[in-house]
């Protein structure tokens, strides 16, 4: 399972290296494209790089001095996109939630409008 810094770093990975190719990407860049309170620094991120690497999320060509030719292969691409999944999932009971108030508060006002009009003819 990963932590949150590591789907982080992932998902930026994935952006920096689109289509499975290899591409160089600098520490500081990756640094920069997480959120503040989330930011590592260049050991963290070392870290975090050999740890999915060790899982076979990606895939390190060579690193030399903070820079890092590598690819996010496709069980780290795969893993991506099941977590967009489940957050896409988790927002549908909010939908049916909003269309059975939107339902209720209709109902509701027709009611109480025929019951003026019924009081006032």
């Amino acid at each position: 399972m990963l932590d949150i810094k590591s789907k982080l770093v992932l998902k930026i990975l994935q952006k920096e290296c689109p289509n499975g190719s290899y591409s160089l990407v600098e520490a500081r860049d990756v640094i920069s494209a997480m959120p503040i309170k989330y930011r590592v620094d260049n050991d963290g991120l070392e870290n975090i790089l050999i740890y999915l690497e060790r899982q076979e999320y990606i895939s390190i060509k060579y690193d030399d001095e903070n820079v890092y030719c590598l690819c996010v292969l496709p069980f780290g691409n795969e893993i991506i996109e099941t977590d967009g999944k489940q957050k896409n999932e988790g927002k549908s009971p909010r939908l049916w939630m909003i269309f059975i108030l939107c339902f209720l508060s209709a109902f509701l006002g027709c009611f109480v409008s025929n019951l003026i009009q019924n009081l006032i003819v």
